[in-house]
């Protein structure tokens, strides 16, 4: 217990130094662009896959399960759409990124910090917490939102796919279940915690590569920590962002 608040302290701490003494605001103006490319753009490309497939696999495996003719076939449409914007985008999505991202954040400042380049940065007088931290969550909540609906209509098209190409469920069926008691809501809800696990999968790896110490396997075992630790708070968070706002 007293080694979880310590660390729970330190990474108050830490992300209150990296909002609280911002450097130039052109230099973060660079970083911040950098960083959405490497951290959205990038991850772009195994969305998609990711999203196309999971849609596909959403609509076979839903109607495999109707067995009763009394549950209407465009019930699959209206599955896929809740599934993929309630769940599967916002928060298998964060899982994902929280594995490429999350290791690439803390094996990179992990470096950083076990090759004295932080404590250089820190003898010039500049914030390294701020300089290497801040430009990376503000671009990954920043972007974060835009890969999600990405994803949905994605994952929603790898559906559609599988209602053109296959006797599961009719194109006509599949569009009425899409289109079925949509409220903007859920999107705007399903974006909004997309939002806040782009914070934590950013946030937490940051923290485990800012404190690492000794070599290089060292800084595996952070980056290793922050994907998991990272991947935990959010399945926790999205209980409790579920439990506050849908119930």
């Amino acid at each position: 217990m007293a080694s979880f608040l310590f660390h729970l302290g330190r990474y108050f701490i830490l992300m209150w130094r990296a909002f609280s003494r911002p450097e130039k605001l052109s230099i973060y103006r660079r970083r911040l662009l950098d960083e959405m490319v490497s951290l959205g753009l990038d991850s772009l490309g195994i969305i998609m896959v990711i999203s196309v497939f999971m849609g596909a696999v959403i609509t076979i495996q839903t109607g495999a399960n109707i067995d009763s003719a009394f549950i209407p076939t465009y019930t699959i449409g209206f599955a896929t759409r809740q599934s993929t914007i309630l769940e599967f985008s916002p928060t298998i999505m964060a899982l994902i990124l929280a594995g490429k991202i999350g290791s690439n954040i803390a094996s990179e400042i992990g470096l950083m910090r076990v090759t004295e380049q932080i404590d250089a940065l820190e003898i010039m007088g500049v914030n390294s917490s701020a300089y290497l931290i801040l430009p990376k969550i503000t671009a990954a909540v920043l972007i974060s939102p835009f890969l999600v609906i990405i994803s949905m209509f994605v994952s929603i098209g790898g559906g559609y796919l599988i209602a053109m190409f296959t006797d599961v469920v009719s194109v006509a069926n599949y569009e009425f279940g899409l289109q079925l008691d949509f409220r903007m809501y859920h999107v705007v809800y399903a974006l909004s915690k997309s939002a806040v696990f782009a914070f934590i999968f950013t946030s937490v790896p940051s923290y485990q590569g800012y404190y690492a110490s000794g070599g290089a396997l060292e800084v595996g075992k952070a980056s290793t920590r922050g994907v998991v630790q990272s991947s935990i708070i959010i399945l926790a968070v999205n209980y409790l962002i579920t439990q506050i706002f849908l119930i």
